[in-house]
């Protein structure tokens, strides 16, 4: 082999592990990212949870609505990350949501603060940084 070919082949060969840590640590932020905006659309569903649950009189199935919108981005998170301090955070707050959920469904009122102390931790485990 020539050895213009050697150099460049060696140049390329230490460009793609310089660049492959990069690439990877770009891919952990894109996951984050993905994380905290996801958890940000959680909070979104929590605030309109205790919403719901304030106006249950006037419509009751809002409650169901806004713990469904939960268990859907909750699923969306568990798809999208391995990271366990994160899976701890979704846990908890399955937990929290399937107590309402029970609560609403046995006609009594539900507390809302575990839903929002635990989307609070999940926010703080999916932000950046």
């Amino acid at each position: 082999m020539p050895r213009s070919k050697t150099v460049t082949t060696a140049a390329a060969i230490t460009a793609v592990a310089l660049i492959a840590p990069i690439l990877a640590s770009c891919s952990a932020v894109d996951k984050a990212l993905d994380c905290a905006n996801t958890a940000s659309s959680v909070a979104r569903s929590v605030d309109d949870l205790q919403q719901a649950v304030s106006d249950a009189g006037e419509d009751p199935t809002q409650a169901d609505k806004a713990l469904d919108r939960i268990d859907k981005n909750l699923n969306k998170i568990d798809k999208e990350t391995d990271d366990g301090d994160v899976g701890k955070s979704v846990s908890r707050l399955r937990e929290a949501v399937d107590s309402v959920r029970s609560d609403v469904e046995a006609g009594r009122t539900p507390r809302t603060k575990p839903v929002s102390d635990a989307a609070d931790e999940l926010t703080k485990v999916c932000t950046p940084g």
